[in-house]
């Protein structure tokens, strides 16, 4: 049987139907990698992926969800687990995911505007809601990293846990798409002051960052996007290096 020390993540960025990256959040920075969202997401799924990151970049920026019709392509593309955040404000929106066979939600910016809509959202879907917390210095970024807020990113977090948060994704906003590695002190922080499974996202840059995030005790998952677009990590050996047979 497989165990997974930590589950390794490739995302998918979405903006304009197509997959992109971006540096450091940035929406005119945007690198394009893919025309073909089902195509790439079947790529990763070969590699042994067995849950794909997908975000609706349109979404995060204008708070309406401009990328349905590929993260549909993808659903249909792949049988691995799928999560999708980006723009996610109501409950309709996230019935509409939840009917279309996405595994599990990713609510951002409502955990600090809107924080009733997740206990809803958690009462609704137990076990589908995951909360994105995107942090600059310790303190909560929003409306796609556009608005950094007072609000400390452990502070938060220990605010969604209570609330039926399946789990939270910690980002690391100077850090994501420049490949300069993650933030382990900020990721160890938060992972250590959680009950609830904690993914890593941000500056994962090379198989030596996958071994770093190895030695946070208690870290669920790590996702990687510009490191596995670009080449300098493949996905299929960080996949086998967090695996083992038992």
């Amino acid at each position: 049987m497989l165990y997974y020390r930590m589950i390794i993540i490739p995302a998918i960025d979405l903006k304009d139907g197509l997959c992109v990256r971006l540096l450091q959040g940035k929406k005119e920075d945007a690198t394009v990698y893919s025309d073909a969202p089902g195509a790439t997401a079947r790529k990763w799924e070969s590699c042994g992926a067995k849950l794909l990151h997908v975000v609706d970049l349109d979404g995060a920026f204008t708070g309406s969800q401009k990328n349905f019709e590929s993260i549909r392509q993808i659903r249909e593309s792949v049988s691995m687990e799928i999560e999708v955040g980006g723009g996610i404000r109501d409950i309709e929106r996230i019935d509409r995911l939840i009917s279309l066979g996405i595994n599990r939600v990713i609510l951002g910016t409502v955990a600090i505007e809107k924080p009733e809509l997740v206990k809803e959202a958690c009462l609704k879907y137990p076990g589908q809601v995951i909360i994105g917390i995107d942090a600059k210095d310790g303190l909560v970024a929003v409306k796609g990293w556009v608005e950094v807020t007072r609000v400390k990113a452990t502070d938060l977090a220990l605010k969604m846990q209570d609330y039926g948060a399946a789990g939270i994704i910690y980002t690391d906003i100077s850090k994501d798409g420049m490949m300069t590695g993650p933030n382990i002190g900020a990721t160890r922080g938060i992972a250590e002051a959680l009950n609830i499974p904690v993914i890593a996202s941000g500056g994962v840059s090379s198989i030596d960052d996958i071994r770093r995030l190895l030695g946070i005790k208690g870290l669920w998952g790590a996702i990687t996007g510009k490191a596995i677009y670009s080449g300098s990590l493949d996905l299929k050996s960080a996949i086998e290096l967090t695996t083992r047979t038992t």
